[in-house]
């Protein structure tokens, strides 16, 4: 979610400094180059001030050699100057996007740590605008900012101890309007700060906007919504243009109140130089100079003030990466977490207790159950009854609030959280396809696997026929999501992903809900075969395909009500078999 908080610019370079730590050499060499092209600029206006000096009091002095020699010292600091500037153009930047790489993988490791509850309240869109185009603007905010701030210290610090040396009254006079600079750029800096970080929360809520269009593309076209599809993108298009145009107006407000300071210091200078050349305390060559550094000296400031929109795009940037940052991953090992080794099956719930972040609540509260070994547990009961919750606890996807869950005698938060989670493999009723082809799909739960494990696991699945009718075989592109095959072809597949993992402990989320009769039929008989031999918990609506399980737990918001055998649970004639009477009627009737 986006936060309205706006962090301290200091807190923020703080934080973003140990990221040059690596490329501190070419930090230390792009200054140094940085500094070779100030001296140049300062030379310059000593330079004209010798010349003007020699012609309007000694001019025979003003010899060929004295000139060829300014010439030439002043030639080879353009070729320094020159070299200096490829390195900071080509190097300085190229170290730039290294760095901002190096945040982008920081924050993608990140938020592959983060857990479901995180993404529950973030839009994908946001983070996206956060993991690329925000990070776009550090890159030339890492390259410019040490640059820009030693070229401007350097320049101020060398032009007013010269200048001093000249008439420290006129020199007092013209830096006297620096520090109202310095007022005016601290208000705008914060005006433009907020501006910028609404602008591009605004490209985050774009991104989420499209995004969510654009996959469900298909509800919108067969609804013949696009004309609605339009009309909240323009909403959040105007939205953006306003925000973008507030932005530009307090930059122009900006760049006008430095453009008044800037005359403001050219007239203290004419007006002021001209007094003191009247009564003989400044030489005609002096006023030159003072000119000459006044205009090097406002190019300076410009260039400082231009860069205050780079720089104030670049600290947004790094606020939104920090913001990211500091959300907490939830769900950790222990310090002293350990891998679960071979994994026998037994798993055991003692007196868990859930609720949600921020609800009081409670979706589960004193669950005690235990499972043997290779057994079949299937849970039904009325939605919101924490059959999935209770499912998303064991491979810690979430936390218990109270009691624990055991593995073969071991808390889960007691195990490496990658150890258990290759220990168990999961079916959903949503199967989620990466864009690729069949075969890195189904390859993606046992990395490394060789071609003939990866079809293996296919037949296994049921798949094998199918996906070698497809035009490329196993190398047939998806589509994004899947979007090329069935809902059955895609379930397959991801059945064919779990056998290749080869779990001990399997779950079942409602894995046939979504599909056809005759596709249910295929897929459950794939489901059958990758349930045998391992601990199952099946999540199931339609109840025809459960009697075959071990064990029913029948969940309510009282808990586990009932459990026992298909054919128990009839017999008993309790919740279970008035669920089982109300499902086949309504098959019946279909």
């Amino acid at each position: 979610m986006e936060s309205q908080h706006i962090m301290k610019t200091s807190e923020l370079i703080r934080r973003f400094l140990p990221y040059f730590r690596k490329y501190k050499g070419t930090v230390a060499f792009d200054l140094c180059c940085a500094a070779f092209t100030t001296v140049c600029e300062l030379v310059l206006p000593m330079l004209v001030r010798s010349i003007t000096q020699r012609a309007t009091t000694d001019l025979a002095s003003l010899t060929l050699e004295f000139i060829l020699t300014l010439g030439g010292t002043y030639m080879l600091l353009r070729v320094i100057d020159a070299l200096a500037n490829y390195f900071m153009q080509s190097v300085g930047h190229i170290m730039g996007t290294k760095l901002e790489n190096d945040m982008r993988a920081d924050l993608f490791h990140h938020l592959q740590e983060l857990s479901f509850s995180y993404y529950s309240e973030t839009k994908v869109g946001q983070i996206m605008a956060r993991i690329t185009s925000d990070l776009f603007e550090v890159t030339e905010f890492a390259h410019h900012c040490p640059e820009e701030f030693l070229i401007a210290a350097v320049k101020i610090t060398a032009s007013f101890v010269i200048l001093c040396g000249m008439n420290v009254p006129l020199t007092l006079m013209m830096f006297a309007v620096v520090p109202l600079m310095v007022v005016f750029t601290r208000y705008y800096n914060q005006k433009m700060r907020r501006a910028f970080k609404m602008r591009n929360a605004q490209v985050g809520e774009i991104n989420a906007q499209v995004e969510d269009s654009l996959l469900g593309i298909r509800v919108v076209k067969s609804f013949a919504n696009e004309d609605i599809e339009e009309k909240k993108f323009d909403e959040g298009n105007k939205k953006f243009l306003e925000l973008k145009a507030l932005s530009y107006r307090y930059m122009a407000a900006f760049g006008t109140s430095n453009r008044i300071f800037d005359g403001l210091m050219y007239i203290v200078i004419v007006v002021g130089g001209a007094l003191f050349i009247k009564n003989g305390t400044l030489t005609a060559a002096d006023f030159t100079a003072y000119l000459l550094y006044a205009q090097m000296l406002l190019a300076a400031i410009r260039r400082l003030v231009e860069f205050t929109e780079q720089f104030q795009r670049g600290m947004t940037g790094v606020e939104r990466f920090c913001e990211i940052m500091d959300a907490p991953a939830e769900i950790q090992d222990a310090p002293d977490a350990q891998p679960i080794g071979e994994v026998k099956g037994q798993v055991e719930f003692r007196d868990v207790g859930f609720h949600y972040a921020g609800e009081d609540h409670a979706v589960l509260s004193h669950l005690n159950m235990e499972v043997e070994p290779g057994r079949s547990i299937a849970l039904v009961g009325p939605s919101g009854s924490g059959k999935t919750t209770l499912c998303n606890l064991i491979p810690r996807f979430y936390d218990v609030t109270e009691g624990s869950i055991l593995i073969d005698g071991k808390d889960v938060r007691s195990l490496t959280q990658k150890s258990l989670r290759n220990a168990i493999g999961m079916v959903q009723q949503e199967v989620y396809l990466f864009s690729g082809s069949v075969y890195e799909n189904i390859a993606y739960g046992k990395p490394g696997a060789s071609r003939e494990e990866v079809v293996e696991a296919a037949k296994l699945a049921g798949a094998d026929e199918f996906i070698r009718a497809l035009p490329q075989g196993y190398d047939t592109f998806v589509g994004e999501r899947g979007v090329k095959l069935s809902g059955g072809q895609k379930q397959r597949i991801s059945i064919a992903r779990v056998f290749l993992k080869n779990p001990p402990i399997l779950i079942l989320d409602e894995a046939t809900s979504a599909l056809d009769n005759e596709s249910e039929h295929l897929v459950q008989q794939s489901l059958e075969k990758l349930a045998h031999g391992r601990t199952t918990f099946t999540i199931a609506h339609r109840l025809t395909t459960i009697r075959g399980a071990d064990e029913i737990w029948v969940l309510t918001d009282k808990g586990v009500e009932e459990k026992g055998s298909h054919q128990e649970l009839i017999s008993k004639g309790g919740l279970y078999a008035h669920l089982y009477e109300m499902y086949t009627d309504r098959m019946e009737a279909q």
